[in-house]
């Protein structure tokens, strides 16, 4: 009997996604680091941002950290910092996508949507994507992937969007809060 590997793979990335948001969950990383964001500085909210972003479909509430930390660090330090954490957890539904084309399925209409949009100008999809806060960037993220689209132009994208959000988020932290 042989086993085919091609087919594996959705069931492999699927898999793999799934135990890395249950110990993201379990573990909460981001409660421990936001509780120790006065010792980290910049860097802390690079890996707050960085672990929250990680979760692949569920939420985690990172921007919450780059609020508070624009009332205490340089708004735009904290924007760079946060935005290419974000960015490289990002990474996690970009890799998703590229082992499994197939993971989000023919029949999903949403992800068919930004999936021609990615078709179209890849690029600014995920730029705007990535600018705006919505949980659905993992859409975006996989449609990448799948269309195997250069990984560096993704994350260039991405973290130019990221970056922008971050900093708009540290700013209001410093007029609301500071």
């Amino acid at each position: 009997m042989e086993i085919d590997l091609e087919k594996l793979k959705p069931v492999g990335a699927i898999l793999f996604s799934v135990l890395l948001t249950l110990a993201i969950l379990y573990f909460n990383p981001a409660a421990a680091l936001q509780n120790s964001l006065g010792d980290l500085g910049y860097f802390g909210v690079f890996l707050i941002m960085f672990v929250t972003s990680a979760t692949v479909i569920l939420p985690a509430p990172g921007l919450l950290a780059v609020f508070a930390a624009g009332s205490a660090y340089n708004p735009i330090l904290v924007g760079i910092f946060g935005g290419l954490g974000s960015a490289l957890g990002e990474l996690s539904g970009y890799l998703l996508g590229f082992g499994s084309s197939e993971l989000a399925g023919e029949k999903n209409q949403a992800y068919n949507k930004v999936r021609g949009w990615m078709n179209s100008n890849g690029f600014i999809t995920i730029f705007v994507f990535s600018v705006i806060p919505n949980p659905l960037f993992d859409l975006a993220g996989i449609a990448a992937g799948s269309l195997k689209y250069p990984w560096w132009k993704f994350l260039l994208a991405c973290s130019l969007g990221k970056i922008v959000k971050c900093a708009v988020f540290a700013y209001l932290g410093l007029s609301l809060i500071g």
